[in-house]
C-alpha cells in the first residue's frame, strides 16, 4: 500500500509544481479541446464524412483517439500482465534464497531487494491505473503538438476532476464500520424473509443496494453491495461462472439502480439540469424501469444457477458475530451526517473534501467503534476514474456525430454499446450538445447509456470501485471478458425492460 501511496503523492507533487511554475504561461485564451460546434461539417455524406472532415480541420483528434483505445486494449492485458508478474517475482525470489541475506530492514527474513522488472509489470497490470499511465502519453502528445501550455491548460482548466474527488470520498464514507453495518441490517431484515441463507443474502443485496444508489449515490451503494457480497457471497467460493455472473448482474444493477432520482447516478446528473428533469420525472420515465429490469434480471440468473446458489448453504455460516461489539447509534447518525453532507455537496470539492478531513478527525476520536478508514481502493478508484476523464474529454468529435446521427431504438442500441468504450456519463454529458432531441430521443440515450453501465469496467464510474474490492475472489484478476458475458444477460433484460415494457 504504501507503494501506491508514495506514486500518488509523486505524481501529485510534480503536476503541482508543474502547474504553479506555468502559470503565467497557461492563459485562459488556449482553446483546446476544440469546440465541436466551431467545425464546419459537411452538409452531406452522413456520419463517417463529418468524422472525417473534423480529423482533416484537427488531426490531434485521431492521435487522442487512437491513444484512448490503446488504453482500452491495454485493460483486457491487465490480467495477463498480472501474471507475468507474479512469474517474474517468483523467480527473483528463488535466485535471492539462493545467495545470503545483506539487508533486511522489515525483519521478516528476505532481502529488502525488490525486482524492478515483477514491480513494473504488476503497476502495468493493475487495472485502476491504466488510464492514468496512458493520460501519462496523453498529455505529452498534448505538449509534443500543441505546447506545453495547452497540455497544462487542458487538465488545469478544461477536465473537471469533481467526480473522481468525490467518488474517493464517497467510499471511503460508505465502507466504515458504522456505515456497513447499518446496511447489513436493512438487508439482513429482507434477507431473514428467506431464513438468512446465501441464496436470501444474495438476492437481497442485489436488490436492495442498487435501489439505495438512487438516494446514497451509486458509488456509495456499489461500495457497500460489493463490501457484503465479498462477506456474505464470495467468501463462500462459488463457481467460476457464478461468480462472474454476480459480477455482471451488480454492475448492471447499480448502473440503473440510480435513476430513480434525478441527482444519484452520474449520467443523469450530466442531463437533469440541462433538460429539467427532476426527481418526479425520473420516477415516472425511468424508475419503475429501472425496477422491473432488476427483479426481472436477479430472477433470471436464480433460475440459471439455482442449484449452485442453493448449494452454498452448506458452505455459510454465522457472519452476525454474537460477540462483535455493538455501535452506539450517535456514532452511525453522525456516519450517515457525513454521508448525506457529502452528497448534499457532491458538486462542490472544496466543502466535501473539507467534510472528509473533519470526518477524519471524528473517526479517530470514536477510534473503539470504527475501523481503519481505508483509502487504498478509493485511491486508486479515483486515479481510475481521473485518467478516463482526461480521455474522456478529447473523444466528443466522433462520439456527438454518432449519437445525432441515429433513431430512437438506434441510439438506445448505440448509447449501450458506446457506454462499453467511454464513461456513461459522457455519452449522456455529449448528447446535450446534440441540438433538436426529442423527448422520445432524450429518454433513449440516457436509458441506453445505464443499460451498456455493466459490460465493462469503464462503463459506469462506480465499476472500479465494485472490482477493487472483490477482484481478490477472481485468480489473475477479473477477465474483461469474463464481466462482458456476465452482464450481457441482465444488460438484454434492462434494455426490454426500457424499450418494451
Amino acid at each position: 500500500m504504501t507503494r501506491y501511496f508514495r506514486l500518488m503523492l509523486l505524481g501529485l507533487v510534480l503536476s503541482t509544481a508543474v502547474a504553479v511554475a506555468s502559470t503565467t504561461g497557461a492563459g485562459h485564451s488556449i482553446q483546446f479541446p476544440r469546440e465541436l460546434n466551431t467545425y464546419a461539417d459537411p452538409g452531406s455524406g452522413g456520419v463517417w464524412q463529418i468524422i472525417k472532415a473534423r480529423a482533416v480541420a484537427e488531426p490531434f483528434n485521431v492521435v487522442a483517439t487512437v491513444i484512448f483505445l490503446l488504453a482500452v486494449l491495454h485493460t483486457f492485458f491487465a490480467p495477463k500482465l498480472q501474471q507475468w508478474s507474479h512469474v517474474v517475482e517468483g523467480r527473483h525470489l528463488a535466485r535471492l534464497k539462493s545467495r545470503p541475506i545483506d539487508v533486511d530492514r522489515d525483519n521478516d527474513g528476505r532481502p529488502d531487494e525488490v525486482s524492478f522488472a515483477g514491480q513494473t509489470l504488476h503497476f502495468l497490470g493493475e487495472v485502476e491505473a491504466v488510464f492514468g499511465i496512458w493520460a501519462l502519453i496523453l498529455a505529452g502528445a498534448i505538449a509534443w503538438a500543441k505546447g506545453l501550455g495547452t497540455a497544462i491548460h487542458y487538465l488545469d482548466d478544461t477536465v473537471n476532476f469533481t467526480e473522481p474527488m468525490f467518488v474517493v470520498v464517497i467510499m471511503a464514507l460508505a465502507s466504515t464500520r458504522p456505515v456497513l453495518k447499518l446496511a447489513e441490517k436493512c438487508m439482513r431484515a429482507v434477507a431473514s424473509i428467506g431464513g438468512g441463507r446465501p441464496v436470501a443474502w444474495w438476492f437481497s443485496i442485489l436488490t436492495m443496494a442498487p435501489l439505495f444508489g438512487s438516494f446514497i449515490t451509486e458509488p456509495a451503494a456499489m461500495t457497500i453491495a460489493a463490501l457484503l457480497l465479498a462477506r456474505q457471497f464470495y467468501e463462500l467460493k462459488p463457481g467460476r461462472n457464478l461468480m462472474y455472473a454476480t459480477l455482471g448482474l451488480l454492475f448492471v444493477n447499480i448502473s440503473i439502480g440510480g435513476t430513480l432520482t434525478h441527482f444519484a447516478a452520474p449520467p443523469v446528473l450530466m442531463v437533469a439540469s440541462a433538460w429539467n428533469w427532476n426527481m418526479t420525472y425520473m420516477f415516472t420515465h425511468f424508475g419503475w424501469h429501472a425496477i422491473s429490469g432488476i427483479v426481472i434480471a436477479n430472477l433470471g440468473y436464480f433460475l440459471m444457477f439455482r442449484k449452485q446458489l442453493l448449494a452454498l448453504e452448506a458452505k455459510t455460516a454465522d457472519s452476525d458475530a454474537k460477540t462483535e461489539e455493538k455501535i452506539p447509534i450517535w456514532v452511525t447518525l453522525v456516519h450517515v451526517g457525513f454521508l448525506g453532507f457529502t452528497v448534499w455537496m457532491a458538486h462542490h470539492p472544496v466543502i466535501f473534501v473539507g467534510g472528509f478531513l473533519f470526518f477524519l478527525a471524528f473517526a479517530q476520536a470514536t477510534a473503539h467503534h470504527q475501523k481503519s478508514v481505508e483509502l487504498r481502493s478509493p485511491l486508486l478508484v479515483g486515479f481510475f476514474l481521473a485518467g478516463l476523464v482526461i480521455h474522456g474529454g478529447l473523444q466528443g468529435w466522433w462520439i456527438q456525430p454518432v449519437l445525432g446521427s441515429l433513431g430512437e431504438v438506434a441510439l438506445f442500441a448505440g448509447a449501450t454499446i458506446l457506454t462499453a468504450f467511454n464513461d456513461n456519463a459522457l455519452i449522456t454529458y455529449l448528447a446535450t450538445l446534440v441540438p433538436g432531441f426529442t423527448e422520445q430521443l432524450k429518454f433513449a440515450v440516457v436509458s441506453g447509456a445505464v443499460t451498456g453501465g455493466g459490460l465493462t469496467v469503464i462503463a459506469n464510474a462506480p465499476n472500479p470501485a465494485g472490482q477493487s474490492i472483490l477482484q481478490r475472489y477472481f485468480p489473475n484478476g477479473i477477465s474483461p471478458l469474463g464481466l462482458l458475458l456476465g452482464a450481457l444477460l441482465p444488460t438484454l433484460i434492462v434494455a426490454a425492460s426500457f424499450m418494451i415494457l
